[in-house]
């Protein structure tokens, strides 16, 4: 049976990127597992399940009704409850301030190829979820990044949705220290979708790096970050693209063995192409 390891933040994950993969694997009789930084149970954002949000950039509701439903209830369900560890899986890379660096950098290589190896052949795709959680916990997580390359090596698909596609981006070739995705034909969170201010998290991790939760479940950073384009474009490099396809419905690009999806609107064709490039060998689409 097709087996996909979803990646989801422990920050707050936007509920249709989730679901809309997630019910294209469900429906192709796909097997799903999850994995999350430290093996806790994701949390949705609270604005991806409220139709009468509306989004700033956009200026309109971007959350359906069947689709906040849906995402009620998959976290309402035991689906989610437990995901796999990251961190226990994927060792980190060690420091060069190590008394014994040569060494602990072997056996540190030598735990991935086993996991590339033995562990990650298990799975047919990787799919990162996006929502504002993923700048937090998976855009510049070393461990994340070791699967992706591990995909990749595998030529096996790997598929993001809006802020899950920064991960693509920091994933570096470890000579070179280029990223994966340059010369490639990637869509994101564009600039044009990018909030001033109330850019949310949501989670089972307090900011002091305690257990004890948010308070309230929200708290507001103003603007995102980074501006996923512009890292996007940089990342391609002068060979590749970043197609945002703004002021169309949805953008989804093919690009194997990279799926990426804009934003949430885009999520069910993320499903769509996932579904496409395992079953009927798409490798191309959108550019």
């Amino acid at each position: 049976m097709t087996k996909i390891l979803f990646a989801v933040s422990e920050w707050g994950y936007w509920g249709e990127e989730l679901i809309g993969p997630l019910d294209a694997c469900d429906r192709a009789g796909y097997e799903v597992e999850f994995v999350t930084p430290t093996g806790a149970r994701p949390t949705p954002l609270a604005v991806s399940m409220d139709t009468t949000y509306v989004d700033p950039p956009q200026g309109r509701s971007v959350t359906a009704g069947d689709m906040a439903r849906r995402t009620r209830e998959v976290d309402a369900s035991d689906r989610l409850d437990k995901p796999h560890d990251l961190a226990g899986w994927v060792p980190a890379r060690p420091y060069p301030s190590s008394p014994a660096y040569l060494r602990d950098s072997e056996e540190y290589y030598r735990k991935i190829e086993r996991i590339v190896t033995h562990d990650l052949p298990a799975y047919d795709a990787l799919v990162i979820v996006g929502g504002s959680g993923a700048m937090v916990d998976l855009a510049n997580n070393q461990r994340l990044h070791q699967l992706i390359l591990g995909f990749v090596r595998l030529d096996r698909p790997v598929a993001a949705v809006c802020y899950g596609v920064a991960a693509l981006a920091f994933a570096r070739d470890p000579l070179r220290k280029l990223s994966i995705i340059k010369g490639r034909r990637v869509t994101g969170h564009p600039i044009d979708y990018d909030y001033h201010d109330g850019t949310g998290f949501e989670g089972p991790h307090a900011l002091d790096g305690s257990n004890s939760g948010f308070g309230d479940g929200y708290v507001n950073f103003g603007p995102p970050f980074y501006p996923l384009e512009f890292v996007l474009r940089d990342a391609v490099g002068p060979d590749g693209e970043f197609i945002g396809n703004v002021g169309h419905a949805e953008s989804v690009i093919v690009d194997h063995p990279f799926i990426t999806a804009r934003s949430t609107e885009s999520s069910v064709g993320c499903g769509r192409a996932i579904v496409d490039v395992l079953d009927h060998g798409l490798r191309r689409y959108g550019w």
